[in-house]
């Protein structure tokens, strides 16, 4: 393919970006850019061109070595609802908008360490830059078939031209506010998209090596066991490289937090905690996905190319040297996707480290002229725009210079191990109070240092002479000395054994020093802010321990340079009404004097923020034992205000209840009140009809004839028991649900105890031609009342036999044994209760609505003395409707 024709290509793609970036931007409040799936794929900015080609090279040459570089992230995915979440909501209390604003406010504003992590991370990203541009160039001139050309100028090297277009990206994208903390929706949703295309590339050229070019999996697995160096491929050989595997992990996992490109996607572009939920099993499983083809891909390579030297870029080879040059370009564009999102989110997390701890605090603070906020936030966004732009051309000058002496893996390793120094003073710093600004300070420098002594000395003097004396034989050749096997330790790979000794290095300085030195006051007081986060971020702006002399006026010209007169009065307003102070308020407090940090770290970060606030305040020291009692003084006040919520919410909660069980008690007076007149209607009706017949048998008893008063007569007898079943029914009710009725527990055989009852209830089933089925001939035996049970039974049957059509009418009477308790159901198929009677059918006071329209025959006390019954022997009653048609109403009994 030609330079030109795919120099339009890639312009192409820009451009799309460009316009998916700005799309994101019109519509930041989308669901399509605010969810977890983005989140989750920008944090895919972990896979580089290193992991595009760099693997498959480690893989071609040393086998599965290259999978401790992936297994570290995916154990700190799971840690992430811990650690992250916590690095996550202290960085959006603080408005904190890179990891050296991040160190720097841990420390008490330490200015001196904010610059120290920012040169830290510019030593260690920008030789990582170059390796993106480095794996570019070497792709475009493979897939254009210009490998013999050598460019001799700026003005002819694609890859300056694509580098000044990464950086127009980012300046035009990453400076649009000066508020570096806002989030750049445009760039994360552009990010996300390119961690789909370059997976699915990947994947399409995995498959196509694999199934295409050979014959699966097997197929290479089989052809490459072959190979005399087989056994070397597929294990971690020995004890050795097991401490290369453990320390490349550890490396690996601290990289996924203190990168400044992770911390970026991960914290400062982070909208809501709750997608690292998602994330923890998301981002490993994209992982996964990456790798599963890379060990087939670099074995197909040496199978087929055989290269090693040209390891790194199997995946673009294999389908150019088998005519698929579409395939190859898709490739190209992955790897391409790859090397964009890592550039653009770190040139616009370094340059936003430069601006604001660099630049700004060293020497800058003077030029932001005081009535023209317009002109500082200018001056601010086009100092960003050019630090992009130096940072792009130093990496570019390193490609150049010094990238060929080194492959993708060994620059990443070595970018990695840089960014590790950072490691202790943030981990250890998140959970130790004492940790103090000199320990981090000279733990970073001493395991710099060590950094510089054993891998990039040695690099850049071979780099700059050619001769390898002092990688061999040390330091005036002091064979102890010599920098890949310090003190006699020569078995581990140079990037691991410069993590090993300048880790040990790094650590002990921190502790020491951080014992011998205890930070001041303000350190203290964020030590505490920071390890206590969840409480102190219920206080806000009280948490800041000061003590000075400070007048609202002074800080509010310090806020109108950067915010302007309109935002710094809405902000000042919401302030002084959120904390209940006058509008007119002259003198500032602790709060006050946080709450304008924050509003100023996000421009300028958090070392200018404490500069500038500084300069109009007259700040008085605080000895350690006034921070220590403030501090106690604040936890008292949040586990007092703790006390309050929980009091507040029992209180809240025992006025629902009360609420709740008024409303039943008007409901049950309500029901009892319907219940009494619904009884009394009861007890009227045969007094009505045995009154009615007495006078018609008084006045007429001489002329009735004979049959008609034995009708009366029968008829007084019906009514008079009836009244004598009801008030015995109401007594009876009366005396169960008191407790008062003692129960006859007894050993009795269910199956006759149903036979009894059936047999009892016959006449009626017959009257009505309805068939009582009862087919179970099991002898289940258990304790209870039988003429309790009796009655349960005598009242569920005749229930069911109520609501059964004549001669159509079926109920089927069972029993089971089931986890314990003896069940017996009675089922019927008549017309069902309505799905609204359903929770209410066993109730004291309780009547279906409908029954005062169709209303059976009964008082309505069968259903709650059985429930009564049932409940008085430990078991439980219950009801549903069929699935077609009638009920189904059964009971449990304990059962031993």
């Amino acid at each position: 393919m030609s330079n030109y024709g795919l120099f339009l290509i890639i312009i192409a793609y820009l451009a799309s970006l460009f316009g998916i970036a700005f799309f994101a931007e019109k519509n930041a409040k989308s669901k399509w850019v605010n969810n977890s799936v983005v989140y989750t794929l920008s944090l895919a900015v972990y896979c580089t061109a290193w992991t595009y080609y760099g693997s498959i090279g480690i893989a071609a040459n040393s086998g599965i070595n290259f999978l401790p570089i992936y297994l570290g992230p995916v154990i700190a995915a799971p840690l992430w609802i811990v650690l992250l979440r916590k690095v996550i909501r202290i960085s959006k209390q603080h408005k904190i908008s890179s990891i050296a604003d991040f160190l720097s406010l841990r420390y008490g504003n330490n200015r001196f360490l904010g610059a120290l992590v920012t040169l830290v991370c510019l030593l260690g990203i920008v030789p990582y830059i170059s390796l993106q541009l480095k794996a570019v160039s070497e792709t475009f001139q493979i897939l254009s078939d210009d490998t013999s050309y050598v460019s001799t100028s700026v003005y002819d090297d694609s890859t300056f031209y694509i580098a000044v277009l990464l950086a127009l990206f980012a300046a035009f994208f990453g400076t649009q506010t000066t508020d570096a903390s806002e989030k750049h929706k445009g760039i994360v949703v552009s990010i996300a998209f390119e961690s789909i295309l370059k997976l699915i590339f990947f994947l399409c050229v995995g498959i196509y090596v694999t199934y295409f070019l050979f014959n699966g999996t097997e197929d290479i697995y089989s052809k490459m066991s072959q190979a005399s160096n087989f056994k070397e491929l597929t294990s971690v050989n020995g004890f050795e490289n097991g401490f290369i595997w453990l320390y490349t992990i550890l490396l690996s996992f601290f990289a996924i937090f203190l990168l400044p490109r992770q911390f970026q996607v991960s914290v400062v572009e982070n909208i809501r905690e709750r997608h690292l939920k998602n994330a923890i099993w998301m981002f490993p499983l994209y992982l996964l996905l990456f790798n599963v083809f890379v060990i087939f891909v670099a074995w197909g390579g040496n199978l087929s190319i055989g290269n090693l030297d040209q390891a790194e870029y199997y995946a673009l080879l294999l389908p150019l040297q088998n005519g698929n040059t579409f395939l190859s370009v898709l490739v190209f564009l992955g790897g391409l996707s790859a090397v964009i999102s890592m550039v653009v989110v770190s040139t616009l997390a370094l340059s936003t480290m430069v601006s604001n701890n660099l630049i700004i605090p060293y020497g800058f603070l003077d030029r932001f002229l005081e009535s023209h906020p317009e002109r500082n936030n200018k001056f601010i966004k086009n100092m960003r725009r050019v630090s992009i732009f130096l940072i792009i051309i130093v990496a570019y000058v390193f490609y150049v210079n010094f990238s060929y002496e080194l492959s993708l893996y060994s620059i990443g390793l070595i970018a990695f191990v840089i960014i590790a120094q950072l490691a202790p003073a943030f981990f250890v710093g998140l959970f130790w109070n004492r940790g103090s600004s000199r320990g981090a300070i000279i733990g970073i420098i001493m395991g710099f240092a060590v950094v510089t002594y054993t891998l990039i000395l040695p690099f850049s003097i071979q780099a700059f002479t050619g001769s390898s004396h002092f990688t061999d034989y040390g330091l005036a050749s002091i064979s102890a000395l010599r920098p890949h096997a310090l003190f006699g330790i020569d078995f581990l790979s140079p990037p691991t054994h410069a993590f090993f000794w300048s880790i040990i290095v790094n650590v002990m300085c921190y502790l020491v020093f951080s014992l011998l030195y205890k930070g001041n006051y303000r350190e203290r007081n964020y030590a505490e802010m920071f390890i206590d986060s969840n409480n102190y971020s219920d206080l806000q702006d009280s948490a800041l321990v000061w003590k000075g002399e400070a007048y609202v006026a002074e800080i509010k010209k310090v806020l109108n340079k950067f915010l302007g007169e309109r935002r710094t009065d809405r902000a000042l307003s919401l302030f002084f009404r959120k904390y209940n102070l006058a509008p007119d308020t002259q003198m500032a407090d602790a709060r006050l004097i946080n709450f304008s940090e924050k509003l100023l770290t996000g421009s300028i970060g958090s070392a200018s923020a404490k500069i500038l606030i500084a300069s109009v305040v007259k700040e008085e020291e605080v000895s350690l034992v006034e921070v220590l009692k403030i501090l106690e003084e604040s936890k008292e006040t949040i586990a007092s205000n703790k006390l309050l919520r929980d009091k507040s919410k029992e209180l809240t909660q025992l006025t629902s209840k009360l609420k709740e069980a008024n409303e039943e008690l008007i409901e049950k007076d309500k029901q009892k009140d319907e219940f009494l007149d619904s009884v009394a209607h009861e007890l009227k009706t045969p007094i009505t009809g045995i009154r009615a017949a007495t006078e018609l048998l008084m006045d007429e008893s001489d002329d009735m004839p004979t049959e008609i008063r034995e009708q009366f007569l029968k008829n007084m007898l019906q009514d008079s028991d009836r009244l004598s079943r009801l008030i015995h029914n109401i007594l009876d009710f009366e005396k169960l649900s008191k407790g008062r009725a003692q129960l006859n527990l007894k050993k009795h055989n269910i199956r006759e105890t149903l036979e009894k009852a059936i047999f009892s209830m016959s006449y009626l089933a017959d009257r009505k031609d309805i068939e009582i089925i009862h087919s179970n001939t099991s002898d289940f035996h258990a304790k209870y009342d039988e003429d309790r049970i009796m009655q349960v039974l005598t009242n569920l049957i005749s229930n069911a036999l109520k609501f059964c059509q004549p001669k159509t009418g079926k109920i089927i009477v069972d029993y089971k044994y089931d986890k314990g308790l003896l069940e017996v159901i009675i089922k019927d198929n008549g017309k069902g209760i309505p799905e609204q009677d359903l929770p209410f059918v066993f109730d004291k006071f309780y009547q279906s609505k409908n029954q005062n329209i169709i209303k059976p025959q009964g008082s309505g006390l069968g259903l709650a003395i059985s429930k009564t019954i049932i409940e008085n022997h430990d078991g439980n009653i219950w009801v549903k409707n069929n699935q077609k048609s009638g009920v189904t109403f059964g009971f449990q009994l304990p059962f031993e």
